[in-house]
């Protein structure tokens, strides 16, 4: 017996092949009656940090990091609010199942690993798109990493080669 499906988590990298992956979340939520949970993993590997370690003392550095993640995370969950708003205007009772956005730093695999058990997701949504000049024949890095080490269903969405008329809007 398949295990019936109440909690979708959505995991988006803003991009327009995922914001077109939000809606197979849409589908089977609908279908399975299903909450949604949106989630951005904003990367956050350092790059800059050693610069500004330079000018400035690491406690300032903290405090600069955390003022800078915490606008960048209450940006992002505007812009998804806005987008769930915008996709699903025709329908708000599948709005009303969009439960949750998160946004959260750190390896984007790792978190939505994490986050998927810590909930106790039924399964997992996510678009993929390729890179390089023999993309077609990988997943993106973060998708084959959850496809790999999770134990509930991954629905993995492949890159539209045609246009279509979704996008996040601008981040």
């Amino acid at each position: 017996m398949i295990p019936r499906i109440q909690k979708i988590l959505y995991a988006t990298d803003l991009s327009k092949n995922s914001a077109y992956a939000f809606r197979y979340a849409v589908n089977s939520s609908r279908k399975h009656d299903a909450s949604i949970h949106i989630l951005h993993v904003v990367d956050s590997r350092p790059l800059a940090e050693s610069y500004l370690l330079i000018h400035t003392d690491a406690a300032r550095l903290s405090e600069i990091r955390q003022e800078t993640r915490e606008e960048l995370a209450a940006k992002i969950e505007a812009q998804l609010q806005e987008f769930a708003k915008r996709e699903l205007k025709d329908d708000p009772e599948t709005l009303k199942r969009v439960a949750s956005i998160q946004i959260v730093f750190g390896d984007p695999a790792e978190e939505i690993l994490k986050i998927a058990a810590t909930m106790q997701c039924d399964i997992i949504v996510m678009g993929t798109h390729g890179k390089g000049v023999i993309s077609h024949a990988f997943l993106g890095s973060v998708a084959e990493k959850v496809l790999h080490r999770i134990g509930i269903p991954v629905f993995i969405i492949p890159i539209q080669k045609e246009d279509t008329d979704i996008t996040l809007g601008e981040i």
